[in-house]
Order: structure tokens, then sequence, then C-alpha cells
């Protein structure tokens, strides 16, 4: 998966002391999010499939926070992508910055309230095909930096989440349906994975805002 390489790459040249990152935009997106054209036709390219091997499903099939470079892992790499201002110490955990949660509009200091959330949950990925991969292939989906899998969001929201796909649950902001559409979509089609119907229906609906 060159992406990731590359991604991986672009990490390892970033400096990790205790020093404040260049300034991002509030809410700084996650790569690789394609045009809802794009979109649409990476969503009508991918199989129509049920669900399967739901009560095989073990969060620890998908390892993860893994280490990406020094002492920093894949949540705390996220946290200094997204968050404005962010300052770590020589542990690499966030000391102060802020970060708004694109899911609720909600802008958040303490890095407690945030959590990282995978666009397509593990769950969901495990019953759409990720059953069949290897063990380092669910890693690499689990803590890829090189698209739109990994986003900082208000811990409870991801809790409400949880493992649903957007047939039963859709961020509460509203103006973010088209952004997060786009992005499940392209985590869905760059890992072969499937969707069922009413997943699909729903993306529709959810691209027709854009």
């Amino acid at each position: 998966m060159s992406r990731i390489r590359i991604a991986t790459v672009a990490v390892l040249a970033i400096s990790f002391g205790s020093v404040a990152l260049g300034a991002s935009p509030a809410g700084a997106t996650p790569p690789n999010i394609p045009s809802a054209a794009t979109a649409q036709s990476r969503l009508d390219s991918l199989t129509v499939a049920a669900e399967s091997h739901a009560s095989t499903y073990d969060r620890d099939l998908f390892p993860h926070w893994i280490t990406i470079t020094g002492s920093c892992n894949t949540r705390e790499q996220v946290l200094k992508r997204d968050g404005t201002g962010v300052v770590v110490n020589s542990s690499c955990a966030p000391t102060s910055g802020s970060w708004r949660s694109p899911y609720d509009g909600a802008t958040w200091t303490n890095p407690s309230d945030i959590d990282i959330d995978h666009m397509v949950p593990l769950a969901e990925a495990w019953q759409s095909g990720a059953w069949a991969w290897t063990t380092p292939q669910r890693q690499t989906y689990a803590n890829d930096l090189g698209g739109p899998e990994l986003w900082a969001v208000t811990d409870n929201v991801n809790q409400s989440k949880s493992d649903q796909d957007p047939a039963t649950w859709q961020p509460p902001l509203s103006s973010f349906r088209c952004t997060y559409a786009r992005a499940w979509i392209q985590v869905k089609w760059y890992y072969s994975l499937t969707v069922d119907s009413a997943e699909k229906s729903a993306l529709n609906t959810m691209l027709a805002t854009c």
C-alpha cells in the first residue's frame, strides 16, 4: 500500500520535540478525501453484500495504536495532525492545543475529551471483508495515516457512533455529512470492502447533500 508507506515517510520527517507544531486550521481534515463525483463513482463500483462473520470479531485482531516514530503512537500523531497549536512533551503526549471535532463542531482543549475515530469502524470493516485479512493487513488499516480513516472527534460522539454504519448513524452536524460520506466511501473503496444495501442507500442520500 504505497500511499501508507509514503505517509509513514512523511511522519518520520516531523520533529517530535516539546514544541508547538506549525499552525494548522481548526478542524484540520485527514488526507485523500475524494470529490463528491469521484466518491459517487467509487460507491457505484463497490460490491453490495450482506455483512458476515460478526460473531468472530475481536478488536484485538486490529493491533493499534502502534508506534509511528520515536515515542509517538498513532493516536498522538492524529492529535498533532488535526489540532491547532499543539505542544507535546518528551513522551509525545499533548500538553496544550485545541481540537475542533468535525462531527459536532465542538472545540476542546483537553485531549482526554478527544477520541480517535476509525471512519469505517473496525467491527464494520471486519464484517465487510477484513475477516479474511492477515493481522499485518488489519494493523495497517487500524493505523492508516495516509487516508481519511482516522479522525479526532468528541469522545461521547464517537461512543454514540460505536460500530454503526451510515444507515443507522450520521454526524450530528448535518453540514459535515457530505464530507463524512466521501471519506467513508474512500476507505471502503481503497480497502476493497463491501457495502450492504441500506448502507449504500444512506451514502447516496448523504452525497446528495454535497
